[in-house]
């Protein structure tokens, strides 16, 4: 007996453009994968979506609808929940008795269907509508403040101001130009050109199983932007990886790359991470604007007391700075903006990293790879033999490392590196816990920077605001009781979140003969740090952050979550 599925087969083969051989590859495509042959169809752009709907509606005698023209009852979402409506691709358009009325592209989702009369005990009947339909129309059905189109986000920008850079060079700015592009290299582009307009450090794009959804991470802090439908998913993910130079046929193992971007005659570079997942591929593209590098700490938001400390040191002739601080605490961006002050035709600095971050001019940048031995302490020893003035070790993460690092800080070079803790003397005795002699940490230490980032307020919806009483116990005090306090009120300057950027704050240690002997005596990171307050004069973490909170830069919010574990 002849199917549902064999009707439709025929009735596609009927269809103008479409082929035996184009719904023999679908059709495999479908074994493999699973979804709708007629979706992967239309997705190669053999078929229109409007041919494909009017063919299901002929076959299976279901009702369509043309949701453009259709006004939704908003209060149909205590219906059918958003979870559902968007796992599915279910617009609810009207319910009466026992039964509901829904809208869908795929009347072959029999489980999805099942799943909606399971959850609000009632009768599911269905219309047809196109997918693009459907999809828009439970975008802005239960569309938050913050989730918005490609086309809404890209409403503001200028295309022309917009390159995308080649090795070989070569003018592709027309590539970066939207208007007349095929739908999913525009769709990548806005993506990429909205996340430089709103200062976002990194794109996520990842692979659910219903779609990709796309957050920018801005001001440290992950925000929803829009969610690319599933058919589209596999065309930008190749889209990316040409881009970036990757092995578009390699789907089961993690690939890295990089690809760069002039925006208004700057440079930026966009390092790419792709990861196998279990519903497919998550994509995080990180934006290194080098524009940062070259504009000084005190761009950076760092304190002048601490930027006069760290000029300070950073001319000394040789001996090791270490910059610490947990993941995502800009440490590699103060690193290179040291190194770029110092970077000058005089001084030859090498850098050995994982991965290079920013690829600066007049360094000469070693990759680490593992895989084929060039490890953080290999290419430490390779370096040294290159009579370099100034070394950058991008992390020390075990002791070989942390051995090689110290004893070339001891021979005439002048070493930057960072280290995973929490605050400046831990530093000290985490290498001693690296069986790193202590003499030849006491030797070889400068100094110790501990950072973190913390928000600042939007200067365009700031207002002065009445501290919760139980937020205040916390600071009670450590403030001038005649103190005031602010926070954003959101606007759209800082999507709604009342925040605008970001500050160091930082906690400095200097390893003085005091600091040297308390590491040969073995005392605590406590000690040191008690040391350092009551004689160095040391601001801690802490510290730092109830002065920019005095001073309105930030708020109180936001001091207790970056810095209360700090508190003393």
């Amino acid at each position: 007996m002849e199917t549902i599925q064999d009707k439709i087969i025929a009735a596609l083969l009927k269809c103008p453009g479409v082929t035996q051989a184009d719904l023999d590859a679908a059709l495999e495509s479908q074994q493999r994968q699973g979804g709708s042959v007629g979706h992967m169809l239309i997705e190669k752009g053999l078929l229109r979506e409007e041919e494909y709907s009017r063919l299901i509606v002929d076959e299976l005698q279901i009702p369509s609808i043309d949701l453009r023209h259709f006004k939704i009852d908003e209060s149909l979402k205590d219906f059918v929940p958003e979870r559902i409506a968007r796992q599915y691709q279910f617009v609810p358009l009207a319910a009466f008795g026992d039964g509901i009325t829904v809208a869908l592209a795929d009347p072959f989702n029999v489980s999805g269907i099942d799943d909606l009369r399971d959850f609000t005990g009632k009768r599911i009947d269905i219309v047809m509508a196109p997918p693009t339909q459907v999809a828009d129309t439970i975008e802005k059905m239960y569309n938050t403040e913050i989730q918005t189109t490609v086309a809404e986000v890209s409403k503001n920008i200028d295309v022309g101001d917009f390159e995308f850079v080649t090795d070989e060079k070569e003018d592709t700015n027309a590539d970066m130009d939207t208007s007349g592009q095929p739908p999913i290299i525009r769709m990548v582009n806005l993506v990429i050109k909205e996340a430089l307009r709103q200062r976002a450090s990194d794109i996520h794009m990842e692979s659910t199983e219903t779609d990709m959804r796309v957050r920018y991470r801005i001001d440290g802090v992950l925000q929803d932007i829009l969610d690319v439908p599933r058919e589209s998913r596999g065309a930008v993910v190749v889209r990316i990886k040409i881009m970036a130079r990757m092995d578009i046929t390699q789907t089961q193992v993690p690939q890295d790359g990089r690809f760069k971007m002039r925006v208004s005659g700057k440079e930026v570079d966009f390092r790419v991470s792709i990861l196998p997942t279990c519903y497919g591929p998550k994509i995080v593209m990180r934006l290194l604007d080098k524009a940062n590098l070259s504009i000084g700490l005190e761009q950076l938001g760092f304190s002048p007391r601490a930027v006069g400390v760290i000029n300070e040191y950073m001319q000394k002739p040789y001996g090791m700075i270490l910059v610490t601080g947990p993941t995502g605490s800009g440490k590699s961006t103060t690193l290179y903006s040291m190194i770029s002050q110092l970077n000058t035709v005089d001084k030859n600095i090498i850098t050995v990293e994982d991965p290079v971050e920013y690829l600066v001019e007049g360094l000469t940048q070693i990759a680490v790879k593992s895989d084929i031995g060039l490890t953080f302490a290999a290419g430490l020893k390779s370096i040294l033999r290159q009579s370099p003035d100034i070394v950058m070790v991008g992390e020390i993460r075990d002791n070989e490392t942390a051995d090689i690092a110290i004893k070339a800080s001891l021979t005439g070079q002048l070493v930057f590196s960072t280290l995973h803790t929490n605050d400046a003397a831990g530093a000290l005795t985490r290498l001693v816990d690296m069986d790193v002699e202590p003499f030849l940490v006491s030797s070889s230490l400068l100094m110790v920077c501990a950072q973190r980032l913390a928000r600042k307020i939007c200067a365009h919806c700031k207002r002065e605001i009445e501290v919760p009483a139980d937020a205040l116990k916390r600071l009670d005090g450590h403030l001038d009781l005649k103190t005031k306090f602010y926070e954003g009120r959101g606007c759209d300057r800082c999507r709604g979140t009342g925040y605008r950027g970001r500050f160091g704050l930082t906690e400095i240690l200097i390893v003085d003969d005091p600091v040297r002997e308390m590491i040969l005596e073995g005392k605590s990171s406590d000690d040191i740090k008690q040391y350092a307050r009551e004689k160095q004069g040391m601001r801690t973490l802490w510290d730092d952050a109830l002065e920019r909170l005095a001073q309105g830069q930030t708020t109180v919010a936001e001091v207790l979550r970056v810095a209360a574990a700090e508190e003393e």
